[in-house]
Parts: structure tokens; sequence; C-alpha cells
């Protein structure tokens, strides 16, 4: 209905009309009995506007017409930046909540995972619900074409799935106190970045993790049907409204249907009466029954979001997995092992505790900035209670260090058990636009403290800023023998301190060194463009910083030499033979000590150190990863990262030894694509070669 239109059925200027709309006036009582009428709905809609009336286009799918230049996507690009990995989902999405955590009450965001597994008549309530019937051409069409198309391939077997096994597998993810999705449908802001457009990060903490405006591909990666639902409680009113803003979004491939092109996504919304043909659909403010029939029903009216993804699977379990495949292929098991939904409540517990523990850890006056939670169900009725994940419990050690730090109970040095030792480690912040120079030097804060059988794998460094999300996790190399088991954590940028200097630089350029993944710092091409080429050497140094710091905390204290110490030393004493005489070829620099573990992707992360012969010009090495077999040659690994940690530095994968140095240690992850096998059944074996290693 046109503002015209509307004046003639209510008997006012058209004048009038356009003041209400724009909020410079508002209708008298008696006319608004009118409006109601006019517009065929309840008197209490137009007062309250809680609601879409429901003389509105009905909520319908909306799928984007195919590219007139004939062009097709074989799917959503930004989808493939992440596994189908409920691990990676938790990190991602939880990020996102601290990352719109509204902290001006002071009070952390609330974050809760349910898993919920439907069958029978509540499946076919859902897909009711959902407008299944609407879509079926769509999926058929895809299925057609799947082997094709790897998405088309995954959504054909989430179909299959869902229809042969009788069952489909929802994954809820709500947070509270958090900003809610809120802004205009199209125009910039946080509803259009995540609903409505790619690669774009509208973030609003300052030491926001997110900056690539990927990590929401991840819902739709978890969606073995591509399809994620939202319900929004907005901090900020739009349309006058802030309850139950609701919208779908489906990712499929090119397809066509009835003979005409579609060019991937869709949208479950209301149709936009302002666009061409009405047929673009918008949000639209939902009422309880709908809310509660799409399994998208809040628990307040807390602002924050839910975002319900629909046929959740979780591909990297298997790797996980202690099941005997060819057992199950032998007694004909109808269970993938991916949507165990038992298992994805305990690789999610296990994610939230190993990636948000500080975030979840308060002291002194610093409050936690998360609580997290998961929940099982199926069909209604509770399979796990809801588990709230403890930070103790998932990092004992490095939660108390955290701990003393807010309390201020650190020492030193440590000499009893349960105590923390600190040091600071500086970040010297290069200038940016490419210029020589230091702009400042952050104290970074290092805390050290013993290890616990529940910590998992000891002697590593877990560095974190801002948010308190763990970014980075890496070994110590060249640890002294005799070291007590120890954990460590690094606090840079606002994780040290609000008050502590160059802390706004810090997170903004360490916050530039991370990929898309959030896992680590180092090269990016936003730090080469912003600062310059060399600047993630600043990085590399302070790496070296915290090495030499922890071995200084946990070295065992020399002691005095007296007459029983000589004594027992005489006797220990092994003779020495005679070295042979060696030719008078070069010396080459030897591989003396590495350390390696299976990263959460599953490549191998590995941390060597290199003996370095006298010498002012040493000859290039080159490290090649190798899989250890029992005959026959060895499988060559690709590098899918190295870098220089302390006296070399890398070249096209080369490594090139500081002049004069006597130690060099260099860092590197192994691509994933080149492992024939997976990596948990195999055996690493490191050689350093001379020159570039053919």
């Amino acid at each position: 209905m046109t503002q015209t239109e509307l004046a003639q059925a209510v008997e006012v200027t058209r004048a009038a009309v356009s003041a209400w709309i724009t909020g410079r006036a508002a209708p008298r009582p008696e006319t608004i009995e009118r409006i109601a009428a006019a517009l065929n709905t309840d008197l209490a809609t137009v007062h309250t506007r809680t609601t879409d009336t429901q003389a509105g286009l009905p909520v319908t799918w909306y799928h984007r017409p195919g590219y007139p230049d004939g062009g097709r996507d074989g799917g959503n690009a930004a989808a493939f930046a992440f596994d189908a990995d409920v691990q990676v989902l938790a990190r991602e999405t939880c990020q996102n909540s601290l990352d719109e955590r509204l902290a001006e009450n002071g009070r952390p965001v609330r974050v809760r995972y349910t898993l919920h597994e439907l069958t029978g008549e509540m499946l076919d309530a859902f897909r009711k619900a959902i407008l299944w019937d609407e879509l079926h051409l769509h999926y058929s069409s895809v299925s057609q074409s799947a082997s094709h198309q790897k998405v088309g391939r995954v959504v054909d077997a989430g179909v299959r799935d869902m229809f042969e096994k009788g069952r489909l597998v929802l994954l809820r993810i709500d947070d509270y106190n958090a900003s809610g999705l809120i802004g205009d449908d199209y125009d910039d802001g946080k509803f259009a970045a995540v609903v409505r457009r790619q690669l774009e990060s509208l973030k609003s903490g300052r030491g926001a993790g997110g900056s690539y405006g990927l990590g929401k591909a991840t819902l739709w990666a978890t969606s073995a049907l591509g399809m994620v639902l939202i319900n929004s409680t907005l901090s900020v009113p739009h349309e006058g409204r802030t309850e139950r803003r609701v919208i779908g979004r489906l990712e499929l491939p090119w397809r066509s249907v009835d003979g005409s092109p579609y060019a991937g996504p869709a949208w479950l919304g209301r149709p936009d009466p302002d666009t061409p043909g009405a047929e673009v659909v918008r949000s639209w403010w939902a009422d309880e029954e709908t809310v509660e029939r799409l399994h998208l029903t809040r628990d307040s009216d807390e602002p924050g979001t839910s975002f319900l993804i629909v046929g959740a699977h979780d591909v990297a379990s298997l790797d996980q997995s202690t099941v005997d495949l060819d057992a199950d292929e032998e007694n004909g098991s109808d269970d993938d092992g991916i949507r165990d939904i038992r298992a994805m409540h305990r690789r999610l517990v296990e994610a939230l505790g190993r990636d948000f523990w500080a975030a979840m850890t308060g002291g002194g006056s610093r409050l936690p900035l998360l609580e997290a939670s998961v929940r099982t169900l199926r069909n209604g009725e509770v399979v796990i209670e809801e588990e709230k994940v403890d930070p103790a419990v998932a990092q004992p050690s490095r939660t108390r260090a955290l701990r003393a730090f807010y309390d201020g109970t650190t020492v030193d040095r440590l000499t009893e058990a349960g105590q923390v030792a600190l040091r600071t480690v500086p970040l010297r912040l290069p200038l940016s636009g490419g210029r020589r120079g230091t702009l400042g030097t952050h104290p970074a804060v290092l805390l050290v403290t013993e290890a616990e059988d529940a910590d998992g794998i000891s002697n590593q460094v877990h560095s974190l800023r801002g948010n308190r999300m763990t970014i980075k996790k890496s070994g110590v190399a060249g640890l002294p023998l005799g070291v007590n088991a120890f954990q460590a954590v690094l606090l840079v940028g606002h994780a040290a301190g609000d008050s502590v200097p160059f802390a706004d630089e810090a997170e903004e350029f360490l916050r530039a060194a991370e990929p898309p993944e959030h896992d680590r710092w180092g090269q990016t091409e936003e730090l080469t463009l912003r600062w310059s080429h060399t600047a993630h050497h600043r990085i590399a140094r302070l790496t070296t910083e915290v090495n030499t710091a922890v071995k200084d905390l946990v070295a065992q204290p020399k002691r005095s030499g007296g007459e029983g110490g000589a004594k027992l030393r005489k006797a220990l004493t092994v003779p020495r033979k005679t070295a042979p005489r060696r030719g008078s070829g070069p010396v080459l620099p030897e591989l003396d000590g590495l350390d390696a573990e299976i990263g959460a992707g599953g490549e191998w992360q590995i941390t060597a150190e290199v003996k370095l012969p006298r010498g002012d010009e040493l000859p290039t090495m080159t490290p090649v990863v190798l899989l250890d077999v029992r005959s026959g040659s060895r499988p060559k690994l690709e590098w899918a990262e190295l870098v220089a940690v302390d006296g070399c530095e890398v070249e096209d994968g080369v490594l090139r030894f500081t002049p004069r140095a006597r130690r060099a240690t260099f860092r590197g992850a192994t691509d994933v694509a080149s492992h024939p096998v997976r990596t948990a059944l195999t055996r690493l074996v490191l050689e350093l070669r001379a020159g570039k290693g053919e």
C-alpha cells in the first residue's frame, strides 16, 4: 500500500502519513483504529509492533538468479577456508561472540551450544517449518550434478542421510549479552555483513579476534545441507523493534530448476515490496510460535543471536575416532560417524576448554569475558545434560597461572610447588609504512608454572591477546636436561593490561599477523602491506625472548662443587676416546634438537634446533621432512609453513644462518594435502641437507 492509498483510506493528507513514517508525528488514537482496519490487522499490532502484521506477503525462499553472463559458482569459496569440523566451528563462533560482547555492563558473554537430533514426527514438522517442498527441486538438481561438484556431493550425502536414515542433526549456537545482528538488511551494518556479504568484518571491540570476515563461513561449512537459520535479539532497535529478527540463508552451488538458472545462495524471509516484483526477501519480525517451530526460541530477551545449523556434520571427528572401520563394514553399520551427537558434544567441550580457558578465567579485579556450555538432545529429550566448560578442569596449570597474575600473587622465580613466576618480555613494534625504526616497546607478560597431567602436552607456551583466545601454541626448543614439566602463558596487548604501554598498537600489529585461522603469528600479506616485508622478524625476536626467559625460569640452579660432589663426578666420569682425525672438508651445521606434535588440522608441527660450527660463512641447509617406513624410500612431505625463529633466515625453503651464531632455531608445519596417510598413523623423520636439498 502506498502512502497516498493509506492516506485516502484513513481520510488524512499524504503529508500526515509521511510524518508518521519518518517519526515526526504520531497518529491520534481514533486514527490508529482506522489504520488497523485499512491494513487488515488487529489494533494491538499497530500499537506494539513486536511482530510483522499477518497481512504481509508470506514468508518464502528467494533464490538468487543465475548470472546473466553465464558464470557459475560451484559453492561459496569462503567455506573452503575451514574444515567441516565442530572444533573449528567452536573456535570461530565463540571468537565472534567474544568480539560482540556488551562490555559496558561488565558481564561475560554467555554462549551455549545445543546439539539436537530430530527423527520421526519432529523431523517431519521441522521440514514443514523450513518449507522443504519449496526447496525439494533445488536439492534434486544439486544431487543430479553432484558427481561434478565437491559441494554437491556433500549436499547430496546430507539429503540422503536425512531421508534414508530418517534423522537430522541441528546444532544451535546461542549467545547472550552480545550486540546482536544490528543494522539494515542491505546497508552497512552487522546484519548485512553476516547475512548478505562475504569477506567483510565489522567487529565492535578494539581487541577483536576476527579481521577477515571468514569466520561466519564455518556455520555453513558445518551444515551438510548448506542451511543456517538465524534469530537475533538486537541491542539497538531496528524499525522500532528488537526481538525475534529472523532470516535464513542457504548456500548451494549453481543449479538449474525448471529451465531457470540459479547462482547459488538463497534466503528465507518475507518478500520486500521495495524490490522489483517483490522477489527479494528480507528479515522479518517473527512471532513466538514461528521461532518455536524453527527451533530458534531464545531463553530471554537479552541481546544476542541464535544460529541454527541444519544438518550439522563433523567430518574431522573421523580422525579422532577409535572405531574399527573394517569391523563396521563387515557388520553393515549404517552410521558414518560424522553425525554422532555424543562425539560432537565431547569435541565441542574439548575445543572450548582448549581455546577459551583464558577468556573464562577471572581473578582480582578482572572478570571472566565468557561463559560456555554444551548440551545434547534427541527429539526434545535430554541425552547429555548441559555441561558448563570449567577452565580449571580443562587447563588447570594455565588457569592457576592467569589467576595468580590477576590476584597479584606471582613470584620472580619458582621455588615451591604451585607458584607462578612472572617475567616481562619486550615486543619491539615497527613503524608502519615500511619506515625503519621502532615505534615503541610493548612489555608482554610471561607466566610460568609447573604442569599437571590434565594440561595435555607439557612444556608449551600458549600466547593470547585482548579477547583472551589462545592464538599460538608452541614448544620451547633447547630445554636443558632434567627440567621439571611446566606450562607457560604469554599475555600480549590488552591481555597484559589495558594500561600497559603500546597495548593498542600491539593488538593492531599482532591481529594483522594472524592468518584466517587465527592460530599463529607470522608473515601475512596485511603485515607486509601495512608495515614491511621484514616486520615478522619482530615476532620472531619476541619468540626468542620468550624462550630465553622460560629456560632461565625452569633451569635447575647450579650447585656449588664440594668434596662429595667432586668424588661423585670422578666416579661417574666416562673415559674419553681419542676422536678420529676428520677430513679437511667443510664442517656442516647439525640438527641438534627436535620437538614435534600433530596440530589441530592434522599437520606435523615442528620446532628444530641446529648446532652451528664456527665460521663467518656457513653453508645453506634445507630441512626435509619425511615419513618413516619399514622398507622402500621414505615419502617426502611438503612444507605448508617454514619460518625462522632465531639465528637464521628462511628463503625459498632454504636456511641461511647468521654469521658467528652458535645455534639456530626454526619452526615449520607440514602440508596436510601431501600426507599419503592419516598423520596419527605415521612417524616423522627430519633431515638437514646441504644446499637446496635435492
